[in-house]
């Protein structure tokens, strides 16, 4: 029951922080600012394989059977005390407050993170698309908004169903099947968390300079490339280095790309009033898409006659389908107002 209270809150948060920034931000800086909402995922990943590792250390095996997993979803409550702290000095967004009414307060946060005329332009914009929007959850599913509904959805299944959170929550599995010691893959995993967080950066660097489509397509081409090595390595019994090296290849091109812009493109593709309802779907997609990787993984890497080099050529193909898919829907969104 507490694992499905928390899970209520990731899930409402998810839906929630990339629409907020998307709403708060300028257009210009739309994109990096949205990039920092992955960011903080992936380090909240990375910080939490040293945490854990740390409370795994304190005792043996019956201790951490008994005691240490309680300890591991305890500290949970630190970061989120925190955000929830946080959360009393952060301002309403504007547009949400135009849509209520509160003019005057929206015209004070956007002239403080954007200047008077912007606000000015911002307001103006916000209320024209008001006065024509309904904002009922059955407006979804128009004809005006199927392909951003279909772009929605299509992004954020694939941005699970290409594998990457099977290799983050089995990287130690992973790497042991390939024959590395548990020590080394659990340095592994470090690595791989590392990796994750450096490369994010890339997208905060150039999202809102080379745009979102260029660097999905970029990002999604390296996928399938390197997805399509590590089946074939471990196909070939390729054990060690080589095989850390493509899952690492496969990790940057992600964090780089599909990570951080599903999320932006999904929170700038609707209009005002249907946003929220829009992100909910979006929201619903990804975690219903890393529930089923996440409980198909094991199955289909310990099944004899599968196994993981076909279990990684699965996800390659899922990641060549994005690639065709993103060449062929996605609009460029780059500096272009909400």
């Amino acid at each position: 029951a507490a694992r499905f209270i928390s899970g209520l809150g990731i899930g409402a948060s998810s839906m929630i922080c990339p629409i907020y920034i998307a709403e708060l931000a300028p257009a210009k800086s739309r994109g990096r600012l949205g990039a920092l909402f992955q960011l903080g995922i992936v380090v909240g990943i990375f910080l939490t394989l040293f945490i854990n590792a740390m409370i795994q250390g304190a005792g043996d095996e019956t201790w951490n059977a008994a005691h240490g997993w309680r300890w591991m979803l305890g500290a949970e409550v630190a970061p989120a005390a925190l955000l929830l702290g946080f959360l009393f000095f952060v301002p309403e967004s504007p547009r949400w407050l135009i849509q209520a009414g509160q003019e005057d307060k929206a015209r004070t946060i956007l002239e403080g993170v954007a200047g008077p005329e912007q606000a000015r332009e911002e307001i103006a914009a916000v209320k024209s698309v008001l006065g024509q929007e309904e904002g009922r959850f059955s407006e979804l599913f128009q004809s005006r908004f199927r392909t951003p509904l279909i772009v929605a959805v299509a992004l954020m299944a694939i941005s699970q169903f290409c594998g990457i959170n099977a290799i983050m929550y089995y990287s130690t599995k992973i790497f042991t099947t390939a024959g590395v010691g548990v020590k080394d893959a659990f340095m592994s995993s470090v690595i791989v968390g590392l990796v994750n967080v450096l490369f994010t950066f890339v997208a905060i660097a150039f999202v809102d300079r080379a745009g979102r489509r260029a660097l999905l397509l970029i990002g999604l081409a390296v996928q399938v490339f390197a997805l399509a090595a590590v089946g074939g390595m471990f196909q070939a019994d390729v054990k060690g280095v080589l095989l850390l090296a493509g899952i690492l290849i496969f990790i940057s091109a992600f964090s780089m790309a599909l990570g951080p812009i599903s999320w932006i493109l999904c929170s700038e593709i609707f209009p005002t009033k249907v946003r929220g309802r829009a992100m909910s779907i979006a929201t619903f997609t990804i975690w219903t898409s890393c529930y089923i990787v996440a409980q198909t993984f094991p199955m289909l890497n310990d099944n004899p006659s599968i196994g993981p080099a076909k279990t990684f050529f699965v996800y390659a193909a899922c990641s060549l389908a994005g690639f065709l898919f993103v060449l062929a829907k996605v609009p460029e969104t780059k500096g272009r107002s909400l």
